[in-house]
Formats: structure tokens, C-alpha cells, sequence
């Protein structure tokens, strides 16, 4: 771990959860650099391709960005924050707060490698479950949580999205590829998943099926799965 690292949180395996230095104000509300660089076009295609109205969950909610930056466009959207980090925690408050409205609901503690915490919250009536850069910072078990709990929460139409990075059926951008292996190299466990081959297969065991594949920029993806 280089030294400019040590101040991030750790994982489980004391590797850090967060990749980049992320600047605080004073009322607890974090910033990360590369939510900033992406979050007009994240909330663009989360509001055109997944829901413009309704409650959404959102999974490892970081530093709370996008949920208050979606939330302050989208008047018909109630979006709830979710983690397992204190500090995330900490942020989220921070943004939900802050926010001239009251539809940033959570921080709720939520580990995705916990057995059937979705059924904990499949009457919350949730029409959809977002997820950015997560599933690659994280055991693939958090992955294949993430995708049985989006089972049981969602009812039949409701929508899973994922934002970051992915390999498809084998074929990875070269930043990506070696993105990836850094990341192997801090925690053997995480890296960049493959939609095709280790996400679908999960996600229709659960009663998801792919619906679109969006490009974004920086050789990330919006994945958008459908409950049928």
C-alpha cells in the first residue's frame, strides 16, 4: 500500500475502499474527483434509461454525490442511502442535511455479503437499485449479494443499475485491463468483473435479465437489468 493510501478506509483485508483522496467540508459532506467528473452524465442516463419517479435504493453510496446531485433534478424521485462504511455514513448525513428537500432518506447499514438482506427490504417498495463502483472495489461475493437481494426486493419491471467499469465476454479496454490488475494486486479478491460471463448468469438465476448496455465515459459502462 503506497503512502499516499494510508488515510483511506480499509477493507476487510485491510486494503483501502476508496482509490482516490477525497476532500470534506466541514459539515461532513465528502467529494470525490471522479464523481465529480462523471455525475451529470450518470444522473443523464439514470433518469433517461432506468427512473425518472419513484424510490430508488442505492447500494454502497459512497460519498453521497450522486443521490443528492439526482434528487435536486428529479423532483419525483425518493432515493435512499445506503453502506457499509461510517465514513460513507458520515457524508451521506452530511448531503441529506444539506439538500433543500426531504427525498435522501438512510444512510442504511447494508453489507451485501450478508445472507438474504434484500428480503429485509422487499416491502419497501423500491422501483429500482443503483450500484456505481462497487462490485470490482469488493469480494465477488458482494456481487453475487447485490444481485440475489435486487431479486427479492424488485418487483416484476423494476430495474438494477450498475455504473463502472466491466470486461464483456472476455474483452476488456486496455486501461481497464490494467486498472484490473491493480486492483489484484491490493486485494486479490476485487477486479474488474465480466458482464457476460460472471454477472448475467447470477442476474437471471435471480429473475433479471440484461435490458441495456449503455457507454459511458472513460471506458465505463451503465448496465441496466430488468426484473421479469
Amino acid at each position: 500500500m503506497s503512502d499516499e493510501d494510508r488515510h483511506y478506509p480499509k477493507s476487510v483485508s485491510g486494503q483501502p475502499l476508496a482509490l482516490e483522496q477525497r476532500s470534506e467540508a466541514q459539515d461532513g459532506r465528502r467529494y470525490s474527483p471522479s464523481t465529480g467528473r462523471n455525475k451529470d452524465i450518470v444522473r443523464a442516463t439514470f433518469l433517461e434509461h432506468v427512473l425518472n419517479a419513484g424510490r430508488v435504493l442505492e447500494i454502497a453510496s459512497g460519498t453521497g454525490e450522486h443521490g443528492a446531485h439526482t434528487t435536486q433534478a428529479a423532483l419525483g424521485i425518493i432515493w435512499t442511502y445506503s453502506d457499509i462504511d461510517p465514513a460513507g455514513h458520515t457524508s451521506q448525513t452530511g448531503w441529506r442535511q444539506a439538500a433543500a428537500h426531504d427525498r435522501l432518506l438512510g444512510p442504511l447499514m447494508i453489507d451485501t455479503t450478508t445472507p438474504d438482506w434484500g428480503l429485509e427490504h422487499a416491502a419497501a417498495g423500491y422501483q429500482a437499485l443503483f450500484c456505481a463502483n462497487m462490485i470490482h472495489i469488493a469480494p465477488f461475493e458482494a456481487a453475487v449479494g447485490l444481485l440475489t437481494g435486487a431479486g427479492a426486493i424488485l418487483k416484476r419491471g423494476g430495474r438494477l443499475c450498475f455504473y463502472g467499469p466491466f470486461s464483456v465476454s472476455g474483452e476488456m479496454a486496455p486501461s481497464n485491463a490494467r486498472f484490473s490488475e491493480d486492483l489484484k494486486r491490493r486485494d486479490p479478491s476485487w477486479g474488474v468483473r465480466d458482464l457476460q460471463l460472471d454477472i448475467v448468469p447470477i442476474a437471471q438465476r435471480h429473475g433479471l435479465t440484461l435490458s441495456q448496455v449503455i457507454e459511458m465515459p472513460a471506458n465505463n459502462l451503465t448496465v441496466v437489468f430488468e426484473k421479469f
